[in-house]
């Protein structure tokens, strides 16, 4: 291996998982470069809103004291939207030990950054990985616009599409089915208004998990989270389901926006930013080989995505924590074969990561084959319920229960209630069997 530009490890990719990874490495004392082609680090970083508290305790214990947070959430509703209607579910608690604080990734991710430079971590921006170097089918370096660098590990943090992970065989084409496309905005909007109409004070803050409306029937969900002076709201659908339906994101989001439910919260706002980014959807069984000679694969690069519970910043950071930790190991034994790198892959069989996707294993092959039961049909039948229980006038309330349950079986058919309830068996076994 050439002596020139050569370090101990390349890691490529100054997202949470990349940095994670590269200041795991740094704080053990060993030399790494951290690869963005980004003008900065989070300049093209996307996500919901929100991070959690324990796992990014994991890497930077003090980040409640020093991080540009947005608001400590206390408050997660649930949303089912009908065309009109809607019902809300809200859990609320403002115990003093946060579960996520809203940020704005631009700010978020740089200062990372500028913790991991501290570190010790050697930044290297605005800078394209063309391609990974191998000599007898090991990685051993890579190659850039400028030049060649080398390193005895390599780490990829290079997002859900990974060229460089198809490039060395440890990732195939996605399917259309197993990514979303999201789209978001970020709506300014003046503090004042964001407490009142969300009931929260100077510094909660609310989050919004979003399913039916201009979504219904579809694989897609949607999301609101309270910032400082801004309200972030967007959606999220698969590919396939875009694709198939002839629809465009944005179309739906406007949709979403207008929602009786929705409108008012978001009223008189200014669009403050809009973009637009692809999210691993295929979960468990979608998840690559993780690692080969020389090289670890972490964060969305290795479709690491809870998409249940809108859970991706918090993997990504544990799984750069594991590979970072694995690679100073491999270091310190002189050993970078498959072997001695595949105890990334145990160390995160064994964390909440791997048991989380596993978990939720059979999600979305049900989900696929019953998107228009869960996600249409009974999304309404919980609307209708509640208009039929809240509503008054001369009709006897037995008589609208019976109502209520003879048009429940007459617009959905007998054997196809049947067959959900058989799916929905399966995926609850699933959950709760012990592996």
């Amino acid at each position: 291996m050439a002596e020139k530009n050569k370090t101990d490890v390349i890691v490529i990719g100054a997202g949470p998982a990349g940095i994670s990874c590269a200041i795991t490495i740094a704080r053990a004392g060993k030399k790494v470069v951290l690869i963005e082609r980004g003008t900065f680090s989070g300049s093209k970083n996307v996500f919901g809103g929100a991070i959690y508290a324990q796992p990014t305790k994991e890497i930077f214990p003090d980040f409640e004291q020093s991080a540009p947070l947005e608001r400590r959430n206390v408050e997660h509703k649930f949303a089912i939207l009908g065309e009109e209607d809607s019902t809300v579910i809200s859990y609320k608690n403002k115990a003093e030990e946060a579960g996520s604080y809203t940020v704005i990734r631009a700010k978020f991710d740089r200062w990372m950054a500028e913790e991991a430079k501290e570190a010790g971590v050697y930044l290297v921006e605005k800078t394209v990985v063309r391609e990974l170097l191998t000599e007898n089918d090991k990685v051993i370096g890579v190659k850039t616009e400028l030049e060649d660098y080398y390193a005895d590990i390599v780490v990829l943090a290079d997002g859900v599409n990974s060229l460089l992970a198809k490039q060395i065989g440890l990732r195939e084409d996605i399917q259309p089915k197993d990514v979303a496309l999201s789209v978001k905005e970020v709506i300014k909007l003046d503090k004042a208004k964001i407490n009142d109409r969300f009931n929260i004070a100077d510094d909660e803050g609310c989050i919004y998990e979003i399913f039916g409306g201009p979504m219904l029937g579809m694989l897609g969900l949607a999301f609101m989270y309270t910032n400082q002076n801004s309200v972030t709201i967007g959606l999220g659908i698969t590919l396939s389901e875009l694709v198939e339906r002839g629809l465009r994101p944005y179309d739906l989001l406007e949709k979403l926006k207008s929602h009786p439910t929705v409108a008012p919260l978001i009223k008189d706002g200014e669009l403050q930013e809009y973009s637009a980014h692809l999210i691993p959807e295929g979960g468990y069984k979608k998840v690559p080989k993780l690692s080969s000679d020389g090289v670890m694969i972490v964060g969305d690069a290795a479709m690491l995505v809870n998409n249940l519970h809108w859970e991706g910043t918090n993997l990504a950071m544990i799984s750069g924590k594991l590979a970072g930790e694995t690679a100073v190991e491999a270091l310190n034994a002189n050993d970078f074969s498959a072997k001695s790198l595949h105890k990334y892959e145990e160390k995160l069989k064994n964390s909440f990561v791997m048991k989380d996707l596993k978990t939720y294993k059979d999600l979305m092959d049900i989900a696929h084959k019953k998107s228009d039961a869960f996600l249409d049909y009974y999304l309404r039948t919980v609307n209708s319920f509640f208009k039929m229980f809240t509503s008054v006038d001369s009709v006897p309330k037995r008589e609208k229960y019976y109502n209520f349950i003879g048009t429940f079986f007459k617009e959905r058919k007998f054997l196809n209630i049947l067959s959900d309830f058989w799916h929905a068996l399966r995926l609850v076994w699933s959950i709760l069997k012990w592996y």
